[in-house]
């Protein structure tokens, strides 16, 4: 359940998820592109490690520390594709691993505005069978653009009713501004999200499929691809210990 899961697009998802959350949840490396001479392609990769991950504003490790990483590749025509993994908190139907696979375009449709549009898939690979469905898609997009020193982005996500997501369906709209501290390495991010449908009750305790969630940030960017950050979440989710109570969280990114 996603960036990092903090933002969609390319991952380095690369992430949510506080004015949006998490999207996609820790903070992600930024990315450190290698391009293919001649084709046009560019890909890039990340790992992290973080005291919680936390997805949507739900902590996915039950509080405890988490190990991701992510790899993407590129066309300069704005197609994508990349995969992501986060370890979780063990269960029989999700298992100890999420993984991602996604793939869409992004690109600026006018000067100054970004679209990203896409399709992700997550897989739970060490759900126990019997234990019931895990895997959905998701399909997502957002916009973005930059007012003066600030960085803008909105997006929606849609997973439509399936049977791991109890046949109904779920979405998660988000918005977040971020900026860079004037001639300091360090940057300055807000997100919030509002989830409504199954993924707002993913264990059945919270009694209610709809919250809001909420994050404030910082990084720094110790080097060129080793990341620091740190942020303050919480949701106004009914109170369940480690799971939706709130939480600093701390993250090591680095990006290749």
């Amino acid at each position: 359940m996603r960036t990092s899961k903090t933002t969609f697009g390319i991952k380095a998802k690369s992430a949510i998820i506080g004015l949006s959350a998490v999207l996609f949840t820790t903070t992600a490396a930024p990315v450190f592109a290698q391009e293919i001479e001649g084709s046009g392609l560019t890909v890039s990769g990340n790992a992290t490690l973080t005291s919680d991950y936390r997805f949507r504003g739900l902590s996915l490790s039950d509080g405890d520390i988490a190990i991701q990483g992510g790899i993407d590749v590129a066309h300069e025509s704005g197609f994508y594709v990349g995969t992501w993994a986060s370890s979780i908190e063990d269960s029989p139907t999700y298992g100890h691993t999420e993984l991602d696979v996604y793939g869409g375009w992004s690109g600026e449709v006018t000067p100054g505005l970004t679209v990203d549009v896409g399709l992700l898939y997550y897989v739970y690979p060490n759900g126990q069978n019997g234990a019931g469905p895990s895997d959905y898609f998701e399909p997502y997009a957002s916009v973005s653009t930059t007012i003066g020193p600030v960085e803008w982005k909105s997006g929606i996500a849609y997973a439509w009713d399936q049977s791991s997501l109890g046949n109904d369906d779920n979405v998660y709209i988000y918005t977040g501004v971020s900026g860079g501290i004037p001639n300091t390495p360090i940057s300055l991010n807000a997100n919030i999200g509002i989830n409504d449908g199954s993924l707002g009750n993913p264990v059945g305790v919270l009694g209610d499929d709809n919250y809001i969630d909420w994050k404030l940030g910082a990084d720094w960017a110790v080097t060129e691809n080793l990341t620091a950050s740190i942020a303050y979440t919480d949701t106004d989710a009914p109170a369940v210990n480690k799971f939706t109570d709130s939480a600093v969280v701390f993250s090591l990114g680095v990006s290749f």
